[in-house]
């Protein structure tokens, strides 16, 4: 399919597309803030730099565009324009975000993804989130001795 816009009015789209601050982004902090959690921001000392860090339980989430990183949902179905670009593109995109939940898990933290199609239903979302954030921390250190 034949892109629809001129390359002028495309590259005026695509440089207003934002890495960090999105709007997705910014309604997960607001839902976390307002449950009485504090959190630092786009941590670049961590692999995949997380959106939204919690240091004291080694936890962080990445809150994602369901078409910038593929999700398998409605917002995530692939460009039908320059598909020759976009294809490699949101693939690449996948690989890096696995080697970085790996290499957070590698270092002992615990890092959750929130797509950009879960904002639909905001309970669902916070009950997700809580969950996440209040379950125990198992470690090896920690674990009671066998008997």
């Amino acid at each position: 399919m034949v892109d629809t816009r001129t390359p002028e009015q495309r590259r005026r789209i695509m440089q207003s597309v934002k890495t960090k601050d999105t709007g997705p982004e910014q309604a997960v902090r607001k839902a976390l803030f307002a449950a009485g959690y504090r959190f630092r921001l786009h941590r670049r000392d961590l692999p995949g730099s997380p959106d939204i860090v919690f240091p004291g339980r080694k936890k962080a989430i990445f809150v994602h565009g369901c078409f910038w990183h593929g999700h398998d949902c409605p917002k995530g179905r692939g460009s039908k324009s320059r598909t020759d670009y976009w294809g490699p593109k949101v693939e690449a995109n996948k690989a890096r975000d696995t080697r970085s939940i790996a290499e957070l898990e590698s270092l002992g933290w615990k890092p959750l993804t929130v797509w950009q199609c879960e904002l639909k239903d905001p309970d669902a979302l916070m009950t997700r989130l809580l969950t996440f954030l209040n379950e125990p921390e198992i470690s090896i250190d920690k674990a009671p001795a066998d008997r």
